[in-house]
């Protein structure tokens, strides 16, 4: 593709007009990319890789000089979501052909809608239903009830439990479990533990995008809902009950308890923590391994466990690490006070003669 067509759909501003005719050819890092390929700068700290690239033409922000580079430049006030759209643009995804693989057991009483390719040994339910255009790869299940909207995809080995509701536009990653069971037991007299039976809703939104091995659980009462455009990684727990907002954003390995309500924008980073039957205020962002015991109002910024204001997290952990030679001083003090009132004492006595 021309680098001018590309600028024209990116809607970014070549700099100079006489590169439009460089064949661009993919889309690479910009420390491995060579001649014919399109890379990006997003962050200042990488300004310095834009004079030695060999990438023929590099997005780059409205700001960021261009002395010493040969290569062409795209300007953008967001070029991270500019880079986003050219892997699009050169590297889509292959097209997966619309059918049945005759392996799969389809229930008669299914739905399935126009233009839908199902692979291999995928199992679809009685009652359930498949929007036009979804694309279901092998060893996927579907349970009886089970609702997709249009335009899905999702990927091997993805389990969809009965009558789990999922929107449009909606990505499953490879091995994503939606609508398992909550965890939930009561303690009987002789002390085993009674199953509570988790039997209620999963409602999964609109262009929510969900990684692998990641497991949203159906509660017992109630629902477990996924607002429309929040964006979930891989290995990330979300309990029964939990409520998570529009556009919120999980990391890696966040674990969400049972009954807490997330609300939309918040931003919680790999390895959070948060505790049941609590509220995260909107637009709150929590640094890796936070540990979330109780509520946060909307609009904070916190860290470490329990968590705190960020800005007293990093103070506090500059005093953490500072412990051991403040406890030798503090012994050091202590030694030096015992030792002057040794000599007070002494002194006290000889005056008293």
């Amino acid at each position: 593709m021309k680098l001018r067509e590309i600028a024209e759909r990116l809607h970014c501003r070549l700099e100079h007009a006489a590169d439009g005719d460089i064949e661009i050819v993919r889309v690479a890092g910009i420390d491995r990319a060579e001649p014919g390929d399109l890379t990006f700068i997003a962050n200042a700290k990488y300004q310095s890789l834009l004079t030695s690239t060999r990438a023929s033409a590099v997005i780059v922000g409205e700001t960021l000089p261009s002395a010493g580079t040969t290569a062409a430049l795209l300007r953008s006030d967001q070029p991270y979501l500019a880079f986003a759209e050219a892997l699009g643009l050169l590297m889509p995804a292959a097209p997966q052909a619309p059918g049945i693989d005759p392996t799969s057991a389809i229930a008669v009483d299914a739905t399935i809608g126009e233009g839908v390719s199902i692979g291999p040994l995928v199992t679809v339910g009685s009652g359930a239903s498949i929007g036009a255009r979804t694309v279901i790869y092998p060893n996927v299940v579907i349970g009886p009830g089970a609702r997709i909207g249009a335009d899905c995809v999702l990927h091997a080995h993805v389990s969809v439990r009965e009558r789990v509701q999922i929107g449009h536009r909606v990505v499953l990653q490879d091995g994503a479990v939606i609508g398992s069971d909550g965890f939930g037991f009561a303690k009987q007299a002789d002390g085993t533990h009674l199953k509570i039976p988790q039997h209620a809703d999963v409602v999964i939104e609109d262009d929510v995008e969900i990684g692998a091995n990641t497991t949203i659980d159906r509660p017992a009462v109630g629902e477990t809902r996924i607002c429309a455009g929040a964006k979930i990684d891989n290995l990330v727990q979300v309990a029964h009950g939990v409520s998570v907002g529009r556009r919120a954003l999980f990391a890696a390995q966040v674990g969400i308890s049972g009954s807490t309500v997330v609300e939309e924008d918040v931003v919680l980073a790999g390895q959070v923590g948060v505790a049941g039957h609590i509220r995260i205020g909107k637009g709150v962002v929590a640094t890796a391994q936070t540990g979330i015991p109780n509520s946060i109002e909307a609009g904070a910024f916190v860290s470490g466990y329990p968590a705190i204001a960020n800005r007293d997290w990093l103070k506090s952990a500059a005093v953490f690490r500072q412990l051991p030679a403040l406890k030798r001083r503090l012994a050091e003090l202590e030694q030096r006070i015992i030792e002057l009132e040794e000599k007070l004492a002494a002194c006290r006595i000889a005056s008293d003669r």
